[in-house]
């Protein structure tokens, strides 16, 4: 906050992720020679991404502009905000800021990455301040699905911007931390150029329903239960976790926790504070076959259906210790992500042929969203009142809908910017405005490798799952131009050998044609021209037997 300013100081802010998509969140915020990063945040895997582990932002930007990153500054701890810092810590060596439980995550995280020893870590609380070069920055307290999630009031040369953070109004939140209305309240009173706000629930009418409300539907399945029981949630929702402790600890059962980051954040949560569970509460897979099944309660990962999580083995009786039973009781706590419904419903199918009672959203109340709905979002506008408007965290429509809300409280029309990633947003003293877009786009990471596979490789690999495989290898001695091996045709994907020989013999004869006509040339044979012919001459051929188009890949050795 410097006394004097130029008349045409500007700072600028450029969302790289998180606008117009769920995840990726990652904004830039830029005055002079400094840049502070909000957040670093991946994505999973849309469904056309074949192999593709997770997908990061593009930190091509960044890398253009080096020098003048000077920090990280993190809202919390999930996925979609922290996902993506490994990554990013490869190219920068920056500090990090955050509240104790989202650096301990972030912690844990970069412990696998082998980044821990070289990062510095920062730890503010809500209320306090820290001075970033011509920035002085306020973490907000706000409510979310996980604790110590914040809100943020940076001070800028030209104005106040205020960042949302993840939000919701719970007015009985199971930790007792509210959103700080009343300091998000002081700070409009001050002046706030502009508010980014989370428009993920705008969409969605009236409030979000408090955690509580989940704690007392749970309550009422465990008194029905006689049989074990499983909950299955997100590992990062240390609310729901609470409550499912606290009723484990009130109906006597033992708590099992299963999955290798439900055991690594309840860890973090009990040393720092924020889970209440005694020792004595928990058992083991060893102590589990000593227990009677009344007495039993697994917290487990697994609630969209991974592949590789302890709920999915269970379910298709693969888990080498745990086994599903009748009288079972399993409660998936958590909202079906878009793209994984039929990957669940397979298996909630499975565990009913195992013999238990699968309790899910659709059924029972035992989900609530960690984002705030219409009348909340207006709440939020209403108590900043900003002189501009900016939705974030959504999908295009979500950020429209955002921008209505923010015209029915008053915000005029002409100061809601709606903007996608790469945009740069301008603010002066006196006016704001989109000038102009920097690069962005997705980094898909498959492997160990990060940003190798790109659109090319994911059309093959499309093709390759569609259609099938078709390989045709042979040897020709170069200088008799006789053919030493093969054709051989090698199928997989498209047709079985077994099923359709006649087809593959047809389809070697082919290749004998081509060779035919090659090899009565008396110029010397191209491999690469040869491979070319027989690829266009079997493609032909399978599109006219079998209108099917499988990838073809000939294989010629030249001896």
């Amino acid at each position: 906050m410097n006394p004097i300013v130029e008349p045409n100081a500007a700072v600028r802010v450029i969302p790289l992720g998180g606008c117009g998509e769920i995840g990726l969140n990652m904004m830039v915020v830029e005055y002079d020679d400094t840049i502070v990063l909000i957040d670093a945040g991946l994505m999973f895997p849309e469904d056309e991404m074949l192999g593709i582990d997770i997908v990061i932002p593009d930190f091509a930007y960044l890398l253009k502009n080096r020098d003048r990153v000077r920090a990280l500054v993190l809202t919390h701890g999930h996925e979609d905000h922290i996902g993506a810092i490994p990554f990013l810590l490869r190219e920068f060596s920056i500090p990090i800021y955050g509240t104790a439980l989202t650096l301990a995550l972030v912690q844990e995280k970069l412990k696998e990455h082998g980044l821990l020893d070289r990062t510095v870590f920062i730890q503010v609380a809500p209320r306090e301040n820290l001075v970033i070069g011509p920035f002085t920055i306020e973490f907000i307290q706000v409510c979310h699905s996980i604790p110590d999630g914040v809100g943020l009031a940076i001070h800028t040369p030209v104005g106040v911007l205020v960042h949302s953070g993840d939000f919701k109004i719970d007015q009985t939140p199971v930790d007792g931390r509210k959103l700080d209305l009343a300091r998000f309240g002081s700070i409009g009173e001050e002046g706030v150029l502009a508010l980014f706000s989370d428009s993920t629930n705008a969409e969605r009418t009236g409030y979000t329903l408090s955690e509580k409300k989940v704690g007392v539907t749970l309550r009422d399945i465990f008194k029905e239960c006689t049989g074990r029981i499983m909950v299955a949630v997100f590992a990062s929702n240390l609310h729901r976790i609470q409550q499912v402790i606290h009723l484990a600890k009130e109906f006597n059962r033992k708590v099992l926790l299963n999955g290798k980051s439900m055991v690594a954040n309840v860890r973090i949560a009990r040393e720092l504070g924020y889970l209440d569970f005694p020792r004595e509460c928990e058992t083991t897979l060893h102590e589990l076959p000593r227990l009677a099944d009344a007495n039993v309660l697994m917290l487990t990962t697994g609630s969209q259906g991974e592949p590789m999580s302890a709920l999915s083995r269970m379910a298709f009786n693969d888990h080498r210790k745990l086994k599903v039973k009748a009288g079972d009781t399993i409660i998936l706590s958590s909202k079906f992500i878009p793209g994984n419904e039929r990957t669940i419903q397979k298996i909630i199918n499975h565990l009913y042929r195992q013999g238990a009672e699968v309790i899910y959203e659709q059924v029972r109340e035992i989900h609530v969203s960690g984002h705030a709905c219409r009348e909340e979002l207006k709440t939020l506008i209403n108590v900043v009142r900003p002189r501009y408007f900016i939705p974030i965290h959504g999908e295009y429509r979500h950020l429209v809908k955002h921008c209505q809300l923010a015209i029915m409280t008053g915000v005029s029309p002409g100061n809601c910017l709606l903007v996608e990633n790469g945009s740069v947003l301008r603010f002066t003293r006196n006016e704001a405005a989109v000038d102009g877009r920097v690069e962005t786009g997705r980094v898909l990471v498959d492997g160990k490798g990060v940003g190798d596979v790109e659109g090319l490789v994911l059309r093959d690999r499309r093709h390759l799952s569609e259609d099938g495989l078709v390989i045709a290898t042979l040897v020709i001695d170069r200088e008799s131009r006789e053919i030493l091996s093969g054709p051989d045709i090698l199928s997989r994907g498209f047709i079985h050998e077994g099923t359709k020989p006649e087809i593959l013999d047809e389809a070697k004869c082919v290749v004998f044609e081509v060779l035919d006509r090659f090899l009565s040339q008396s110029f010397e044979i191209d491999e690469v021209v040869l491979q070319a012919e027989i690829r266009r001459e079997l493609k032909r051929f399978f599109t006219q037997t079998l209108d099917r188009h499988p990838v073809i890949y000939p294989i010629v050795v030249d001896l």
